[in-house]
């Protein structure tokens, strides 16, 4: 195995300037240990040979190199613990609706690479969650972390989700294409979402194995992985499933975190401000000005008591 110093190095493509120079880098960072492959022209497969424990997540090219290192958030934490990483990279929102990508992983089973771990973890978010669900079936016994998964885009069965109009023209009739089937399988799926994003929940409540641990958080929208990355609950997540040992009760005592986390309480007081209720938001912004030093909070606390009429905390 790579020594930490050296990986850290390894696993570096800060220095591309372009799409093409920084596709020369991923070849050049596998040369050694792994491999970075074309899938057609929509798709990559980057694999990391480190460890026992392999992380596969599912990426876009544009994020990743959006990233300081310009490599995959996946390889981050894989390389954190010593693990393996395999990345799917796509370009754009492709859904991984491609037969060179289903032709991959049939290649994937056929050589029994999965079975070379002891752990498997699949993880990815919205488009990502999707293919990690859908996936997974290549590799029974693997836990699945996804964040906001749709189940299908197949507008026969999620005729109610507009939001992703164009991309309804792929083919998610044909094979990997429900997800909530494809989990069949698996260890455990870890599937987060937020429930007042109405989209979200119906997609979730179409996975319905007993394995499926649906872990909800209220308030953070779209913007549930980069919250729970701020928050330092993914990375734990992860870890604690690739070494076998991740519990729901693991998340709901993490999530304890959001209690301090600015957005959270920003999009709690919003949408009290928007109910019209000034009584809750008061209640809300007294919540949060008792823990917290959080001088929007007490200045809008101190509007809604003169606006009630009721004596501030520190003078009962």
């Amino acid at each position: 195995m790579t020594a930490p110093s050296q990986s850290s190095a390894l696993y570096d493509a800060s220095g591309a300037v372009d799409r093409v120079s920084w596709l020369a880098r991923m070849e050049e960072i596998c040369e050694d240990s792994g491999y970075f492959d074309p899938l057609g022209p929509g798709h990559w497969a980057f694999f990391a040979d480190e460890g026992t424990t392999l992380l596969v997540t599912f990426e876009q090219i544009d994020t990743i190199r959006s990233l300081p290192g310009q490599m995959p958030m996946g390889t981050t934490l894989a390389q954190e613990h010593g693990w393996s990483h395999l990345c799917l990279i796509a370009d754009g929102d492709t859904w991984y609706r491609d037969p060179r990508v289903f032709r991959y992983f049939d290649r994937l089973v056929d050589d029994a690479f999965f079975e070379d771990f002891d752990r498997v973890v699949f993880y990815g978010a919205g488009m990502g969650g999707y293919a990690a669900s859908a996936f997974s079936v290549c590799a029974p016994g693997a836990s699945v972390i996804a964040i906001a998964p749709r189940a299908t885009l197949d507008p026969a069965v999620a005729g109610w989700d507009k939001r992703h109009l164009a991309q309804r023209r792929l083919d998610f009739t044909s094979r990997f294409g429900y997800a909530p089937d494809m989990i069949e399988g698996t260890g455990q799926m870890f599937l987060l979402f937020d429930p007042r994003q109405t989209e979200d929940a119906m997609h979730a409540a179409l996975f319905t194995k007993p394995f499926v641990a649906k872990l909800r958080t209220p308030f953070l929208g779209d913007r549930i992985e980069a919250s729970l990355t701020n928050l330092g609950i993914l990375g734990e997540m992860i870890r604690l499933a690739g070494e076998g040992r991740l519990r729901p009760a693991d998340f709901h005592r993490m999530w304890r975190a959001r209690r301090n986390f600015g957005p959270y309480l920003k999009a709690i007081a919003a949408e009290t401000a928007r109910s019209g209720h000034p009584q809750r938001e008061l209640s809300v912004c007294r919540s949060v000005t008792r823990r917290l030093s959080a001088p929007k909070f007490r200045r809008r606390q101190q509007e809604l008591e003169d606006q009630l009429g009721v004596l501030s905390e520190g003078d009962l």
